[in-house]
């Protein structure tokens, strides 16, 4: 083969991800026609595994509890590149109004995982292509992760062994992944340093008081009362208790209480999510939101139960991997546009426990043209750009074939 560094090699896999992007336009509608969840994704990780088999790529299935899949592609290198996609969907009922809306009533790929998917198994077959003219510069793994949206399937599959060598294949040394973004521009390709997507939590309080007739209040506790104050003072956390120069997020999103409008309950739920990019302001939330659900409760002459859940941690580039992929960018990719991230996004991904255990770049894909908008993400009339998709073919086998060893 020749070198990676080597100007024909770029135009080569330009070409070819170009000519792959039909077929995986063509696969990423059909897998927005038939959206699956949080694993759920019999379906689409068949349809995965039918275009493996299709391109004579080995694969083990059947992780994360089933429907993650690895596929391996043999290299010179004693160490792998591992790319990562995400492919489940999520429970919102789709209001596209395009010719592939989702036929799956209440669910919709309203994050693009959909073209995540299609990407990178487009890139599997660009990288299959090449390994039969020669062999390939790096081992490539391939992981097809379910369960991105609230069910952390990143960490089963670290789990179950994905980051670890395996008679398929050398384990990897560093592992790239990506994600659209609606108001980034088309092609553009975007990271930094550090942080770049914060942890994720969850929290639940149940408030209880003591039921009594509305129009004779003295005679209860009132949950209600006590719950709105803490929702109040929770806001205190971040405006107060928070260093400007850092970030957090304290939402409480849910809040249920009563059945009549002439009682006062003998409850009230909260629920909410917790976010943060710094482990100690994490931690520091976490003990906050307990402490001050339960104090104020007290106040109030209620009890209150706090149920403090952790779910993704912040997802954290590593400099070295990020300075690769800048490198690889700038000397392969002439034609991609190459954009600093300058803050992280208070989102949260599950990408964060592939960075725990290996060196990791994560990075956006730009879609934004004069010719297609979008909603944002998570939103019912989303749809993702398939013009994006030849781009992040060509990212995705480039920086597994020019990612060198010794890093940079």
């Amino acid at each position: 083969m020749v070198a990676p560094s080597n100007d024909t090699l770029s135009l080569r896999v330009r070409a070819l991800a170009s000519e792959e992007a039909p077929r995986a336009i063509e696969l990423r509608r059909e897998l927005h026609t038939h959206p699956e969840i949080c694993y759920e994704e019999v379906r689409t990780s068949a349809r995965i595994r039918q275009a493996l088999d299709e391109m004579g790529v080995s694969h083990k299935d059947g992780l994360a509890g089933g429907t993650g899949t690895l596929a391996f592609l043999p290299g010179k290198s004693a160490t792998s590149i591992a790319l990562r996609t995400d492919i489940d969907g999520l429970p919102i009922v789709e209001e596209s109004n395009t010719p592939w809306s989702s036929r799956t009533p209440g669910r919709m790929h309203a994050c693009g995982h959909d073209g995540h998917t299609a990407i990178l198994v487009g890139a599997a077959r660009v990288l299959k292509r090449l390994a039969d003219e020669g062999e390939l510069p790096n081992p490539v793994r391939f992981l097809f992760q379910p369960a991105e949206e609230g069910g952390a399937g990143g960490r089963r599959m670290v789990e179950d062994g994905a980051l670890d060598a395996l008679p398929e294949g050398p384990a990897p040394r560093r592992i790239y992944g990506l994600h659209n973004f609606p108001g980034v521009a088309l092609g553009a390709l975007q990271t930094r340093r550090g942080s770049l997507f914060a942890s994720s939590d969850r929290y639940e309080i149940l408030v209880r008081g003591k039921a009594a007739h509305a129009a004779w209040p003295h005679q209860g506790r009132d949950p209600i009362l006590a719950a709105s104050a803490i929702v109040v003072a929770l806001q205190g956390i971040v405006a107060r208790e928070t260093d400007p120069l850092d970030a957090a997020v304290v939402s409480t999103t849910t809040f249920h209480a009563g059945t009549a409008t002439n009682q006062i309950p003998a409850s009230a739920t909260l629920q909410g999510t917790a976010r943060a990019l710094r482990e100690e302001t994490r931690s520091h939330m976490e003990s906050r939101i307990g402490e001050i659900a339960r104090d104020l409760a007290r106040a109030h002459r209620c009890e209150a139960e706090v149920n403090y859940t952790r779910g993704y941690p912040v997802t954290r580039n590593d400099d070295r991997s990020v300075a690769e992929f800048e490198r690889i960018v700038r000397d392969a990719m002439p034609w991609q546009r190459l954009e600093h991230m300058d803050a992280p996004v208070m989102g949260g991904e599950d990408f964060a426990f592939y960075a725990e255990k290996i060196p990791a770049c994560f990075y956006i894909l730009g879609m934004e043209d004069g010719h297609w908008k979008s909603a944002h993400l998570h939103q019912p009339t989303y749809d993702f750009n398939d013009a994006a998709i030849e781009h992040g073919i060509a990212a995705m086998v480039l920086l597994a074939l020019c990612d060198r060893a010794s890093g940079a």
